[in-house]
């Protein structure tokens, strides 16, 4: 399963990518404002695209058909490599048909069932964003429905590749993983915790409380050695 930043934050993209770990970034309006009302978005996806190369998904926010179709060619006029994310509306089905007549990638974002996931892989999605944090916030069971869909793509041989998104701890990308998800797009925040552990600390420290008393023996051997 492949690991995507699901972020518009510069530096935490810029020290993620110098772990060698990522193959992709997913951002949205949401993330991009987070960060600067302000931002320039075509700079600040270039740079993104830049530091990590892969995948980077820039979302539309048009809810026409038209209009998604008309930011999707502008995005692509300064940034052809990009993946185009387009909410889960029919008029978004719409428009990934009609991108897809012309090869350009698309992510099919807030998708919460199954049917929702077809419907967007028989659209000509490249990718399918299912959100796992939002349906355990409804007191759904978030990982069953990733289940159900990757049981689907499994028994169909679909082509779309599945992104488990909405990711709010470490719990949910070993779950994803094992659902069969291809993608998890992940938070920096879940993605350092989840690199951290209690015991890989300790084993560190002792190691290196090891190396200082073996380097201290050393010397105090070859001090004595001198001595003679």
């Amino acid at each position: 399963m492949q690991l995507y930043l699901d972020s518009a934050n510069i530096g935490q993209i810029k020290e993620a990518a110098s772990w060698g770990i990522l193959s992709g970034v997913t951002t949205n309006p949401s993330l991009l404002a987070k960060e600067d009302p302000n931002v320039d978005v075509k700079q600040r996806i270039l740079e993104i695209h830049k530091l990590v190369g892969g995948h980077l998904s820039v979302e539309v926010i048009s809810t026409d058909t038209t209009g998604m179709l008309r930011e999707a060619d502008e995005i692509i006029s300064w940034f052809p490599e990009a993946t185009i994310k387009i909410p889960m509306l029919p008029q978004g089905l719409a428009a990934v048909k009609e991108l897809s007549k012309k090869n350009i990638p698309t992510n099919v974002t807030l998708i919460f069932n199954p049917i929702q996931a077809l419907a967007a892989a028989n659209a000509g999605a490249t990718y399918v964003s299912v959100f796992l944090g939002r349906l355990d916030d409804i007191g759904m069971n978030s990982v069953s429905v990733l289940e159900e869909i990757t049981n689907i793509w499994f028994v169909h041989n679909m082509d779309a590749q599945i992104i488990a998104a909405s990711i709010r701890n470490p719990l949910h990308i070993i779950q994803s993983a094992k659902a069969g998800a291809h993608i998890a797009t992940i938070p920096y925040s879940v993605l350092k915790q989840s690199l951290n552990h209690p015991l890989t600390d300790a084993g560190i420290q002792q190691f290196l409380k090891d190396y200082d008393k073996m380097q201290t023996e050393i010397q105090k051997i070859m001090v004595d050695d001198t001595d003679k």
